[in-house]
């Protein structure tokens, strides 16, 4: 995957995470991935889902963080930036998909967690154990197209 760089069972992202980035560094085991991305705090293209941002934002990576068993820790920018106000919310979250730690602030703020990566064995071996549990032959609609076909 171009930019990616790999560290035995650690992964750093140096762009912001698309939606296949994390099952694709979960069949390849990453335990801990770093993600930097920077979100902005208003959609002017959708203001009435403003208020959705921050709920937005955490929902993609806990469920990614719990769907690979994998830590997320996402760093992202706050404050402003060429005049767009960033939503920052760094934050640390476990193969559960618990917050267990975020920055409070859009100042510079240092999130420290200790992350235990045998904490993703449940979740790897068992719950989520894609040699047990994926089946491929029904991703054929997922990687036949590319747009949402609308009903009606």
């Amino acid at each position: 995957m171009a930019g990616v760089r790999w560290h035995r069972r650690i992964v750093h992202l140096q762009r912001s995470p698309l939606a296949r980035d994390l099952p694709r560094l979960g069949l390849r085991g990453a335990e801990l991935i770093l993600l930097g991305y920077n979100t902005p705090s208003n959609n002017p293209d959708y203001p009435e889902m403003n208020s959705l941002v921050s709920f937005h934002n955490r929902l993609s990576m806990q469920s990614g963080a719990y769907q690979n068993g994998a830590w997320v820790v996402g760093v992202a920018k706050a404050g402003e930036e060429e005049g767009v106000m960033q939503l920052g919310q760094t934050m640390i979250i476990a193969p559960s998909g618990e917050v267990v730690a975020q920055a409070t602030t859009l100042e510079d703020e240092l999130v420290v967690h200790t992350c235990d990566l045998d904490a993703t064995r449940p979740y790897k071996e068992g719950i989520f154990h894609f040699g047990k549990n994926r089946r491929i032959e029904h991703y054929g609609p997922i990687t036949s197209q590319t747009e949402a076909e609308l009903p009606g």
